[in-house]
């Protein structure tokens, strides 16, 4: 999306200028209204069972497994913020089989791999909020965030305006994912190009 990005200076804006230029974001909406994201997440509306239900493209998945699946987070905090989950409307980590629990972790190291081979992160926030009190927007199926950062990816703009700017489509960061997802085999399946890493102030 670098080439629809506009910061508009303040001199050009009619009225009185206040001194600050306009980065217009007006796709961010979409995250900022909810749009696709559950009223009520106890109601048995879960976005993570109904998920693995519809095509990679239409549900953002990136790679299933045999227990668990990756896709990405439709509320991302960073360009490339993937999710890990099972299969199984499951809520609290103590409840996963080894199985699960194994290929948790395992899908949650080929991201950071991925991620790193394709985006070139300069680390990674890794974790998960075990019910609503730890702050899990769907508490009833568990689910592992896997966020790349780099240098300078965090600005003013979630303190004064609770808003994130995302510099990349989460349909065009599953398709780069996912084309650098490696095979069973463990080679990558396509090249995937890579993306540029989050503006700075």
């Amino acid at each position: 999306m670098g080439d629809e990005e506009h910061v508009e200076d303040a001199r050009t804006l009619a009225g009185v200028p206040d001194g600050f230029d306009r980065f217009w974001t007006p796709y961010r909406m979409a995250y900022i209204n909810g749009d696709h994201k559950p009223a009520d997440a106890s109601s048995g509306e879960c976005p993570f069972c109904e998920a693995p239900r519809r095509s990679d493209e239409d549900a953002l998945i990136v790679h299933r497994g045999r227990t668990c699946f990756v896709l990405m987070n439709l509320f991302p905090y960073n360009s490339g913020h993937m999710l890990v989950c099972p299969y199984r409307h499951v809520s609290d980590y103590t409840d996963l089989t080894p199985e699960e629990r194994d290929e948790l972790g395992a899908l949650t190291a080929t991201a950071m791999r991925v991620e790193r081979e394709v985006a070139h992160p300069h680390g990674f926030n890794l974790g998960m909020n075990q019910g609503e009190v730890a702050g899990a927007g769907i508490a009833a199926h568990l689910h592992q965030h896997v966020v790349p950062r780099w240098a300078g990816d965090a600005n003013f703009l979630p303190i004064i305006a609770r808003t994130k700017a995302i510099p990349e489509l989460l349909e065009d960061a599953r398709t780069r994912l996912a084309a650098a997802w490696p095979d069973e085999g463990g080679t990558t399946t396509a090249h995937a190009p890579t993306t540029p890493r989050p503006q700075e102030d």
